[in-house]
């Protein structure tokens, strides 16, 4: 049964779920904008790294860095040397302040030592329709909303947000190897239980996850969305989480952003 629980930028489904009953009846599909949430905001009524536990990280989906074409640089290397020449001259949208997408365009102007300005939608499609548009230069999304766009030479890709190169898009370098060593974005989906569900139950659990989401059919499906399956054990996703809560919280620290 699915309980749709929206608000709060998730969150009401988050505390529901950490005060279930811890029987292993009520979990919680999350994506990585539930860490960026617990790393940003001190007042939710719940802490993902302790009264919540992984189950499986169901999904890999990673961003692409991408520009309007007339911005003069057709490689990350040169966008760095023309961003850096241009401080606060380069607007770049996300779906949100304090979202995945902001902290994206955020981690980028840290590691690369440039002052891109920071512009919040209501969602990834209008930020790409003002790409589109020219009112903006840069966005973050994914291969599979983009590459209409790029085919059309209406958009121009720089880097994808993955410490890999995708198998879905080959030809689209790092942003890690391509100047911004240390950059990875992953917009993942896993699933969550109370942190006091016995762990015989959430092994179950795991291991039914896993074998569903790496099931021939499913993993065609959610390749042909631009998602990468990954099944991983309750002891990955849990402490994939914390690492996740850690980065995003040394970032807002070291840039010194502030987001509520």
């Amino acid at each position: 049964v699915v309980d749709n629980r929206t608000g709060a930028a998730g969150a009401i489904g988050v505390e529901l779920t950490a005060r279930a009953a811890p029987d292993g009846y009520t979990i919680c599909l999350i994506s990585a904008s539930h860490a960026v949430n617990s790393a940003t905001n001190p007042k939710l009524p719940y802490d993902l790294t302790k009264d919540l536990q992984g189950v499986s990280q169901a999904t890999s989906l990673f961003y692409v860095m991408y520009v309007h074409p007339s911005v003069p640089a057709k490689t990350t290397q040169e966008f760095i040397a023309y961003a850096r020449n241009s401080p606060g001259k380069l607007n770049f949208g996300s779906s949100g302040t304090g979202g995945l997408q902001h902290l994206a365009g955020e981690m980028f102007n840290y590691l690369a030592k440039t002052q891109m300005v920071h512009v919040p939608y209501k969602g990834g499609a209008a930020v790409i329709i003002d790409v589109l548009a020219n009112n903006i230069q840069v966005g973050y999304g994914t291969v599979l909303s983009l590459r209409p766009h790029f085919k059309a030479g209406k958009l121009r890709w720089l880097a994808m947000s993955a410490k890999q190169r995708s198998p879905s898009a080959p030809e689209i370098p790092t942003l890690a190897e391509s100047g911004v060593p240390g950059y990875e974005v992953d917009q993942w989906y896993g699933i969550i239980a109370s942190s006091k569900v016995p762990k015989p139950i959430i092994d179950k659990l795991s291991q039914a996850i896993a074998e569903g989401i790496r099931s021939p059919d499913v993993a065609q499906r959610l390749g042909a969305e631009g998602s990468t399956p990954v099944g991983s054990t309750a002891e990955q996703f849990t402490a994939h989480i914390r690492g996740e809560v850690g980065k995003w919280k040394k970032l807002v620290h070291d840039a010194g952003l502030k987001l509520h």
